[in-house]
């Protein structure tokens, strides 16, 4: 799609090959025929492949905005970089809440998602992109949200704006390029470095980064933190000046999105939000295993905080450099799964076959840790390829780890409520 074709989806002809084409049928078997049938209609095939890959990606783009996506516009690219409302809409409260009112300067705003989730909480927003047709989409998103006064959008290089006279700025450099993710900062575009110093000519910034970010690669004055939605790692954020607190290092944890199906859609719900800090918790002892594992959320791991949840459930580890707790002592936390464990195995394919047949398990799941094993081709070997069994059958979680260089099978129940 070219901004030519973009334009011209938005206009009433557009809007109403749009309209008819959300009502069509788009899935893989039925798009060709659907193609077909608009090109017969209409003369342009531009913009009904345009119209089209709107409607598909606003079908993806529920998973992330909800109900908005129905409003918004998105190209592929803008789609999978983009943050999700649920993320967005946190951390505008944050902005919110330190610097209320503030006017932030945007550097690499994508299709818009932070920009609008700031101007919903009030403040005032210029986006910058450097990509033409994805800031023409920013724009398009601004205005079909109707939050034209409070944001807005132009195409240009992030790297010549000049941040005086903002009380903050965002910045959201690109992480990918064609060749996939790019994980050293330097690589970033526009370049780590280039964005850091940009953000500490304003009073406060917030930087997104990579999870993957090297721990030594955050400044000393930055908060850095590391949101989850739902238990998955989604990114990270590193804060300086007004909008940092004293943490040093935070992980952050979203209840769920909320997923809003093609039909049927579910009533938005606020997520629930945790916040764990580093309190200088320190190494965990090292244990022999005990009546419960906990595996810290992946946040948790990201932000070097295993140590705090340890303290959180009077555990330790089995092994140092393998982020498992275990302890004797069952105390729920929203910080990590909870599992008992009925008993522990030197791994042995032979033997946890034997063992399994023995238990008379029927629905096995797998976690591994700190071990090389291919699950897929491990829940084979056990004699578990298909994901279900029969019902009635007992349920058992299989978790693959080591303890020092002995590679050990834990067999598990996970803890209801914990």
């Amino acid at each position: 799609m070219d901004i030519a074709s973009f334009r011209a989806l938005r206009t009433p002809s557009g809007q109403a090959l749009l309209r008819e084409a959300a009502e069509a049928d788009v899935s893989e078997d039925g798009l060709l025929a659907t193609a077909s049938r608009l090109r017969e209609r209409h003369d342009d095939p531009s913009l009904v492949a345009a119209a089209l890959t709107q409607v598909r990606l606003r079908a993806r783009a529920r998973a992330k905005f909800g109900a908005d996506a129905d409003r918004m516009y998105f190209t592929q690219a803008g789609l999978e970089q983009s943050t999700r409302a649920s993320v967005a809409a946190y951390r505008a409260a944050r902005f919110a809440d330190r610097l209320p009112g503030a006017r932030v300067l945007e550097l690499g705003c994508g299709i818009g998602a932070d920009l609008i989730a700031r101007a919903r909480a009030g403040l005032i927003g210029e986006g910058v992109e450097l990509d033409p047709l994805t800031a023409e989409v920013a724009r398009a998103n601004v205005a079909a949200l109707g939050l034209d006064g409070l944001a807005s959008v132009r195409a240009g290089d992030a790297t010549k704006e000049d941040p005086a006279g903002f009380d903050a700025v965002f910045a959201d450099p690109g992480r990918r390029t064609a060749r996939g993710r790019v994980f050293d900062p330097r690589s970033y575009e526009p370049p780590f470095d280039v964005v850091l110093e940009m953000a500490r000519q304003v009073p406060a910034a917030c930087l997104k980064v990579a999870p993957g970010i090297p721990h030594e690669a955050v400044p000393d004055d930055a908060e850095a933190e590391w949101i989850s939605v739902g238990g998955d790692v989604k990114e990270a954020a590193l804060w300086l000046g007004g909008l940092a607190g004293d943490a040093g290092r935070r992980a952050t944890l979203l209840s769920s999105d909320t997923h809003f199906p093609e039909t049927e859609p579910l009533p938005e719900t606020e997520p629930r939000v945790w916040t764990l800090t580093s309190s200088g918790a320190g190494e965990p002892d090292v244990r022999a295993w005990g009546r419960y594992l906990y595996e810290p959320d992946g946040a948790v791991i990201r932000a070097h905080l295993v140590g705090e949840v340890a303290d959180l459930v009077g555990g330790g580890l089995a092994d140092p450099r393998i982020a498992y707790v275990t302890s004797d002592e069952l105390r729920p936390t929203p910080f990590a799964s909870a599992y008992e464990i009925e008993d522990v195995l030197p791994f042995s394919v032979k033997r946890l076959r034997a063992e399994l047949r023995r238990r008379e398990v029927g629905v096995l799941t797998v976690k591994k840790r700190g071990s090389a094993v291919d699950v897929d081709r491990l829940r084979r070997d056990l004699g578990f390829g298909g994901r279900r069994a029969e019902r009635g059958a007992e349920e058992l979680t299989l978790v693959v780890t080591r303890v020092g260089r002995d590679p050990v099978a834990l067999l598990t129940h996970p803890v209801a409520g914990a």
